[in-house]
C-alpha cells in the first residue's frame, strides 16, 4: 500500500485538523520507533497514520468500523489487526501482540498528552520538553483529562518499560517529526 492511498482514506473519513495532526504525529512517532528497532518503517508509519481512521465519523464504533474502511484500500490483515488492537480494553477486544502493536497502544494516548503539554510551553514545542515536566502533567489528572493515564501505564508495562522510559522515547520520537508534521498539517488543512 502506498502512503498516498492511506492519506486519501484518512482524509476521506477525517476532516478535523486536530485529528489529522494526531494521525500525522502518531505516524511520525511510529516511524521513529521502527527505525530504532530495525523494523519496517513504512508499515509501522502507515499503521500510525490510519490508527484512528474510523474515530471522527464513527466514534461509537471506533476500532470496529476500521476493518470495513481499511478494506477500501486493501489493507493487509496485519495492518487491520494492528489498528484494531490499539483500542484494546477500551473499544476493542483485539489484543496487541507484536511489538509494533504494543507501541501503538502505548503511544496513542501519550502523544496526546505530550502534545497538550507542548502547547502549554512558551516554545509550543517538544524540542525543549523534559520527562520531569511531562511527569508533572501526567500526575495532574485534570490536565488533558481525555488522555488515559491507565492506558499509558498499561502500555509501558506491556512493553516491559518504565513509564519514564516510554515518555523519554516518545518525546524523542515526537522531536524527530515535529517540524515535518506541522508542515504537512498546514498543507493538508490550510
Amino acid at each position: 500500500m502506498e502512503r498516498e492511498q492511506a492519506l486519501y482514506l484518512l482524509q476521506k473519513y477525517n476532516k478535523e485538523p486536530f485529528h489529522i495532526l494526531h494521525a500525522l504525529t502518531v505516524e511520525g512517532v511510529m516511524r521513529w520507533f521502527a527505525g530504532e528497532m530495525g523494523e519496517d518503517v513504512d508499515f509501522w508509519g502507515l499503521c500510525g497514520l490510519l490508527h484512528d481512521v474510523d474515530f471522527e465519523q464513527y466514534p461509537a464504533e471506533h476500532c470496529k468500523k476500521a476493518p470495513e474502511l481499511l478494506a477500501e484500500i486493501s489493507a493487509s490483515p496485519e495492518m487491520v489487526h494492528a489498528i484494531c488492537s490499539h483500542g484494546y480494553g477500551l473499544c476493542s477486544d483485539v489484543e496487541p501482540e507484536h511489538i509494533m502493536e504494543k507501541i501503538l497502544f502505548a503511544v496513542d494516548e501519550l502523544t496526546g498528552l505530550i502534545g497538550a503539554a507542548a502547547r502549554m510551553r512558551p516554545s509550543k514545542s517538544v524540542m525543549d520538553m523534559e520527562v520531569s515536566s511531562l511527569k508533572k502533567k501526567f500526575k495532574d489528572k485534570k490536565f488533558a483529562a481525555g488522555c488515559s493515564r491507565d492506558v499509558i501505564q498499561t502500555g509501558a508495562e506491556r512493553l516491559g518499560w518504565t513509564l519514564e522510559e516510554l515518555m523519554e522515547k516518545t518525546i524523542l520520537a515526537m522531536r524527530s517529526c515535529e517540524q515535518s508534521v506541522a508542515e504537512e498539517q498546514t498543507k493538508l488543512c490550510g
